[in-house]
This record gives structure tokens, sequence and C-alpha cells, in this order.
């Protein structure tokens, strides 16, 4: 039996088996084993593959790659979002391959990948998955696209995104593990959690953790403990772009009914371009990015050339982009800006960056 039919067999078993406190211990074991299979099976096979596998070089200040199924409209829009160009057909696969693009936002240089058609079992390497899952893990966004006339196959993208190892628009839970030599599972919650201590001792003893600290902050599932306990999840944040529009009289009406009311929903026509201007602004605040100009000592700020930073940069991170001298040799800095009480206010390497700051750095000569 492969992998694939482990997989299905544990799967039917656990849509069977109806929750209770008599079967949650069990069921609770049996996600384990679910999730240590769906990792074998993301992983490549060997050193040999039966086919070429896709190169990926990140290059700028952030990366992100578009899912969906065939023909959704992917490669139309890479070609609108950016100078790639990727083949358009009106029939499934026209990409087999990572089409590459780059785009600037704001100063922000940002790279774009068109990848293959996300189908059914990717996550088990049907349809090149491993290799398409392989690029997904390294965004850090997805634009997840759906066809108007055909949104139900959400379900399909999230479920092998999901079973990849990769979660949307979620935060780590907040569970820490701390292996011991003995003494046994010692379970510690903020609050009551979702899960008992029998479950959690379950799946810990599956993975052959036997004597640990676990430390539970705020309402988890077992789901969750089981993510912490793998080590390897990709949290990316996501945008779900609707294509084509154009096709429909009611767009709003339609998306409702299928997507609800509360996803992060973003109406676009790759081939007539609407929304694409919007599209563009969505991802640069998704990336959460912070403009930094900087004004060496005695001169004006350079105004023209933004430093792109991320979320949470501090004046430290400034010194490493810089030069790995820099931080070594750091005095102090001067900011001006939102985040300062006055203009020029001196701070030390860990002030964090607002958007728009204009940082002079002082150093040690």
């Amino acid at each position: 039996m492969g992998i694939p039919d482990e997989i299905k067999e544990i799967e039917d078993e656990i849509r069977k088996t109806s929750y209770n406190k008599a079967t949650q211990v069990h069921i609770g074991r049996l996600k384990a084993k679910l999730a240590r299979l769906r990792e074998e099976a993301v992983k490549p096979s060997g050193t040999r593959h039966s086919g070429p596998r896709f190169g990926l070089k990140k290059s700028g200040d952030a990366t992100v790659v578009m899912v969906g199924s065939p023909s959704v409209g992917k490669s139309t829009l890479l070609t609108a979002l950016t100078n790639a160009e990727s083949e358009v057909g009106a029939y499934d696969f026209t990409t087999v391959d990572v089409i590459p693009g780059a785009m600037e936002i704001k100063g922000a240089k940002i790279q774009l990948f068109d990848v293959p058609g996300l189908i059914q079992d990717a996550a088990v390497g049907r349809g090149r998955g491993r290799e398409i899952i392989s690029v997904v893990r390294n965004a850090d966004i997805l634009l997840i696209m759906l066809d108007i006339q055909d949104m139900g196959k959400i379900d399909i993208i999230r479920k092998e995104l999901y079973d990849a190892g990769i979660r949307i628009n979620l935060s780590p839970p907040d569970i820490t593990i701390k292996k011991r030599e003995s003494g046994g599972i010692n379970i510690s919650t903020a609050r009551e959690p979702s899960i008992s201590n029998d479950e959690i001792v379950s799946v810990a003893s599956e993975y052959k953790i036997y004597n640990a600290d676990i430390l539970i902050r705020g309402d988890v599932t077992i789901e969750d403990f089981i993510d912490v306990i793998q080590g390897n999840r990709k949290y990316v944040p996501a945008l779900i772009l609707v294509n084509k529009i154009d096709l429909v009289k009611n767009p709003d009406s339609a998306i409702r009914d299928a997507l609800g009311a509360d996803e992060n929903v973003l109406q676009i026509s790759a081939l007539g371009r609407e929304n694409t201007d919007r599209l563009r602004d969505e991802i640069f605040g998704m990336l959460n990015f912070k403009r930094v100009y900087m004004k060496p000592q005695g001169r004006p700020a350079d105004m023209e050339n933004a430093m792109i930073m991320k979320g949470g940069a501090t004046v430290g991170d400034i010194c490493d982009k810089i030069h790995r001298s820099f931080r070594r040799n750091f005095r102090y800095a001067r900011v001006w800006g939102d985040g300062v009480r006055y203009g020029g206010q001196r701070v030390g390497r860990d002030y964090k960056l607002t958007d728009g700051d204009i940082v002079t750095l002082i150093l040690r000569k």
C-alpha cells in the first residue's frame, strides 16, 4: 500500500468515527499519523526525478506566488503586472514550468511567480505537486486565483495547501514544548483548551515524546498541537483573487454566495486589467513594508530612493542591511518621522521603524 492509499484510509476512518469522549484520543492519534504521512508524501522520493525540477532563486524585497486551478488566468495576470511573458491559452496546463516576473510597487522590488495549476492530490505529488508546493512554501504572500464561473475549486486549493503544511491567513499557535530526559508529560494551560490532556499525551507519544513541559496559551485544537510538534508549518498571508468578473452580470452576489462575506477577496479582470492597480496596493499593504529614507550626516535626505524594510524592522536592521560593520560601530541614530516625538530625535538600535522615517546613522570613526 502506497502513501496516498494510507492517507485515504486514515481520512476515511476519521470521517466515519464519531467524535466523543470515548473516541477523542483515538482520533487524535489518527490525525497525528495522518500528519506524518502527509509530510512524507510532500518530501522528494529520492535523488532521481521523473521530470524537470523547478528552480527558484529569490531576489528583491519579497516573493509573491500565484496559485490556482488550471486556466483561471494566472498567466494573463502575470503579464499584466510584470515584464514577464507567460504563455496564455484557453486550455488546461498552459504553464508547465514556474514563470517568474518582477514588478516595483512604491519602491519595493517584488518577485511574482506563476506556477502550474494546483489540482486535487497535489499534496501527495500528483501533477508535479511536490515541486509546486516547494515554490509556494517560499512565498511571502499567496495570491489564490479563482474563475468566477468555477469558485468551488477554492475547497480543493485550501485542502491541498493545508495537507502540504501551508497555513493561510493564520498565526502560529501559542504552544511551547520543552523536552526533558524524564518526568513524563507536564501540561500547563493559561485557560481550558478545547483538547484534553489525554489527547495531548496520545499525540505526543505518537511522535515519541514521553517527557516534556508543554505550555498552551489560548484555545487550540489538536491540529494546532500537531502543527507545533511537526515544527515546519508555513504561515502565509493570502489574498483571494476572483478573476473574469466581466463575464457575469452581478459579481458581488455570485462571490458572496460562493465564498461568504468574510473572505479577503479582490475582484479582478486580468484580461481587461480591471483592479490591477488596486491589487498592487493590496500586495504592498499585506507585506507590511516600511519605506525608510537615509539622510547622510550634514546632507539632505535621499527622498528618491527608499530603503524597503519589513514590518517590525529596527534601526539595527538598517545597519545590517547596509554593511555588517555598521552594527558593530553604531553609536546612535537620528530619526524624523511619525514614530518620534520631535524631528531628529536620538534613538538606539532597537528603535522600531515606521513608514516614511528619515534616518541618519552616527557611527564610531
